[in-house]
């Protein structure tokens, strides 16, 4: 299947370019280029603003963005289908990740669904034909005494102490229903893709998902400046044979989408539309299969800021900020081929993760080992912004 299409019309947020977007584009000749998206076109400001991080790290960014001209170098539409070209372009200004210097960091085990979901990926140790009988077995017990529970709270200790005594405790219920959060690390800095890209599976998995999500934008200060959309690229089999194994569940070549844009906070776009959001996910594959589902913000466990204070803080600093997938409600229990079996990808999946307030990421799915290999890290970046300031 080739790449899927991208146009602005889809892109974009229910509101056009009405908020204040930002994002990234490689610019032959140039290299990595943090770009304004304006009515009138894309504009890069790496001239001002040499990295997203200094960009977001400003007291208002969003106002910071406004100020600035920049220089005009294209039509979002031309760059789209740049991007969504086979070549990548071909030597042509392609749409990036939309961030870059900041740590990639997740919260996992966020929404009672998903909890629920890793307890039966635990209990199944890998194997996705046991998971419909054990969902049947403990899916309603657990998910009813889960519903409005907050974590850390009196009652979640009563519950967690109830569930000890009847046998069903797991190290999941523990980071979802107890005090503390679990925050870790996704994937490299300037390793994560934007819309467009191929995103990558590990060769070993045969039972596996996507993971739409909302990704706070969060400044060296702690202060959540605005949001995207990401595929937490999940490989249930790997992380249910142990938890030990999330770093290689989660963190493969092209397993970290992120985009289109980031949308930054200002009079249009603030957390209370974080903390509303619904995101969309439709799956479409080659053999015919579609399957579309959603998140809800609103049912998250654990209030965003709540999670960005365990994420940074007097504990741990990020000088050049971070990003935090927040998780997701959706968890996929869909047969796509025998009863029983469940949803697992097929290469060539074309995965769309869409909000009104932020637009859609839209990625093809393939092997780690077929995407395109990481290539551009920190030395190829300093190299680009040190060529620049000598012209």
């Amino acid at each position: 299947m080739a790449r899927p299409a991208l146009d602005p019309a889809s892109t974009l947020p229910k509101d056009g370019t009405a908020g204040t977007l930002v994002g990234r584009v490689h610019r032959p000749g140039l290299g990595a280029s943090v770009v304004a998206i304006r009515d009138g076109g894309l504009f890069d400001v790496t001239a001002h603003f040499p990295t997203t991080a200094d960009l977001f790290d400003q007291p208002d960014p969003a106002a910071a963005l406004k100020a600035v001209a920049g220089e005009r170098f294209g039509e979002l539409a031309e760059i789209l289908a740049n991007t969504a070209s086979e070549a990548q372009g071909a030597g042509k200004p392609v749409l990036l990740s939309p961030i870059d210097v900041q740590a990639v960091k997740a919260a996992g085990v966020t929404f009672a669904l998903s909890m629920v979901e890793r307890v039966i990926e635990e209990q199944a140790k890998g194997v996705p034909e046991r998971a419909s009988a054990i969902r049947t077995e403990i899916g309603e017990i657990i998910g009813g005494e889960l519903k409005g529970l907050k974590p850390g709270s009196p009652a979640a200790e009563a519950l967690k102490a109830h569930l000890i005594q009847r046998g069903l405790w797991s190290q999941y219920l523990e980071v979802g229903i107890g005090p503390d959060a679990e925050i870790f690390t996704k994937a490299p800095v300037l390793s994560s893709v934007g819309t467009g890209a191929d995103v990558g599976l590990h060769p070993i998995s045969t039972w596996n998902n996507p993971e739409p999500e909302v990704v706070l934008v969060i400044s060296s200060a702690g202060r959540i400046v605005g949001a995207t959309l990401g595929n937490d690229v999940n490989l249930r089999d790997v992380e249910g044979r142990s938890a030990l194994l999330l770093g290689k569940a989660k963190d493969n070549n092209a397993s970290a989408s992120l985009g289109p844009f980031v949308r930054l906070f200002d009079a249009t776009f603030g957390v209370d539309q974080v903390r509303a959001m619904k995101v969309s996910l439709t799956v479409s594959g080659e053999d015919g299969f579609v399957m579309q589902g959603a998140s809800d913000m609103a049912a998250i466990s654990r209030d965003v800021e709540d999670l960005a204070r365990q994420a940074i803080g007097p504990h741990h600093q990020y000088p050049d900020g971070l990003v935090l997938y927040c998780g997701t409600l959706f968890a996929p229990i869909q047969d796509r081929e025998a009863p029983g079996k469940g949803f697992t990808h097929k290469l060539d999946d074309v995965v769309t993760i869409a909000s009104a307030e932020l637009g859609s990421l839209t990625n093809r799915v393939r092997l780690s080992t077929e995407c395109p290999p990481w290539t551009y890290g920190l030395r190829n970046l300093m190299a680009d912004l040190a060529a620049r300031r000598g012209r």
